[in-house]
């Protein structure tokens, strides 16, 4: 992985801290500040980011705004 994609991660999470369990948040907390030291996160850690990017941050469909507008037959 990259510095890049790693630093993607972590600013994706941000917004998510609050929900992290204790575990999580502990683990959360020690991959940050390994990589405020620039050091490169091994493929375990980056799994683990991933992990906690499809557990919280959902990427759901935006909802079509046409559809409030449209009439309906019955």
């Amino acid at each position: 992985m990259s510095y890049r994609d790693q630093k993607k991660y972590f600013e994706t999470l941000k917004r998510y801290e609050r929900k992290f369990d204790s575990k999580e948040k502990q683990s959360y907390d020690m991959l940050l500040k390994r990589h405020k030291d620039d050091e490169d996160l091994d493929k375990a850690s980056m799994e683990f980011l991933k992990e906690l990017i499809e557990k919280y941050h959902a990427n759901r469909p935006k909802p079509n705004i046409d559809d409030l507008f449209k009439k309906t037959d019955s």
